[in-house]
């Protein structure tokens, strides 16, 4: 589809810019760091029950009056009550995760939430217009996180071409170039994570930021494709144990003991051999800790240069 809408006005925010709903680190205090930062701030409602998103809703609101969202993890338990909680608590935004929203969307577009499904395919994105979704996030396998197998280059420009609703592409954004390169793609605006992993604001633990600094751009691995449940992360002692175990065949259930509470030891605790720091292929462009809002002015100011820059060429 033609790109007739920038997200930030689709969204009311000064940035076409949406943040990730990283489990575990998306608190109400970041996602309200990022609003007042210029983009969409969203709660990640991964490893969180209906009572604590609440609570995070709760803190967020009393932190900005701007715009802010929730992402679902469709997989999650306690994913029905979630749903509710969003339309009680008044949320403008929901993105979603890990399955088919379907049967909630009706009664979030009747509370008048905008509702960004997350996909990995185009296959996906064209089915789920049906139930009336606002835009659709075109993820390519470059995310952090759990992960698709298509590349944000391929997958953006046919998920364009599938639905009539807008497009954000997320996957190895980082720099202007690449936000330029999402347009060019048929993308309305960018969701970014990794990025902001190494912002003042995100509450990761200070060991998890500098092995990001770190990073180099083959640094980060991809587990779990065996078990169809892949998820990409820095290279670190537990990411090649993990793979060991893969290609020798170890039942799942001794793999898992591996990978039990590794996100919660990265972010918390610091421990950057055997915790799962989730991490996307742009790590290798991250080199200092700034405030959100210099990170999101940068990204902008960039993509404006690279793009007089090409027309300059033509």
């Amino acid at each position: 589809m033609e790109v007739s809408m920038k997200l930030n006005e689709l969204l009311g925010t000064e940035f076409p810019f949406i943040q990730g709903g990283m489990a575990n680190i998306a608190t109400g205090e970041f996602a309200a760091a990022v609003s007042n930062a210029g983009a969409l701030g969203l709660i990640g409602s991964g490893g969180m029950n209906a009572d604590s998103l609440r609570e995070n809703i709760r803190r967020c609101k009393a932190l900005t009056d701007k715009p802010f969202g929730v992402n679902l993890m469709l997989m999650n338990p306690s994913v029905d009550e979630m749903a509710k909680v969003v339309i009680e608590e008044g949320v403008k935004v929901v993105t979603t995760g890990a399955g088919n929203p379907g049967k909630y969307i009706p009664a979030w577009k009747e509370a008048g939430i905008i509702v960004i499904p997350v996909v990995a395919a185009a296959v996906l994105a064209k089915r789920l217009t049906r139930y009336g979704i606002d835009a659709v996030i075109a993820e390519g396998t470059e995310s952090g996180g759990h992960v698709g197998e298509m590349t944000t280059m391929a997958l953006v420009p046919q998920v364009a071409d599938a639905v009539d609703v807008p497009v954000i592409a997320a996957g190895g954004i980082a720099s202007g170039r690449q936000l330029a390169a999402a347009y060019a793609l048929g993308a309305c605006g960018v969701q970014i994570g990794t990025c902001l992993l190494v912002s003042e604001e995100c509450p990761i633990h200070p060991n998890y930021k500098q092995a990001l600094l770190k990073a180099s751009d083959t640094d980060t691995i991809v587990t779990g494709r065996t078990t169809g449940a892949p998820v990409r992360v820095l290279k670190n002692k537990m990411a090649k144990e993990y793979i060991r175990m893969e290609k020798e065949n170890i039942p799942l259930a001794e793999r898992e003991k591996l990978t039990l509470g590794s996100l919660r030891r990265a972010v918390f605790e610091g421990d950057t051999e055997m915790g799962s720091l989730m991490a996307g292929q742009v790590a290798g462009q991250l080199h200092e800790i700034r405030p959100v809002r210099a990170i999101l002015e940068e990204l902008y100011a960039d993509y404006q240069s690279c793009v007089k820059g090409l027309v300059n060429d033509l």
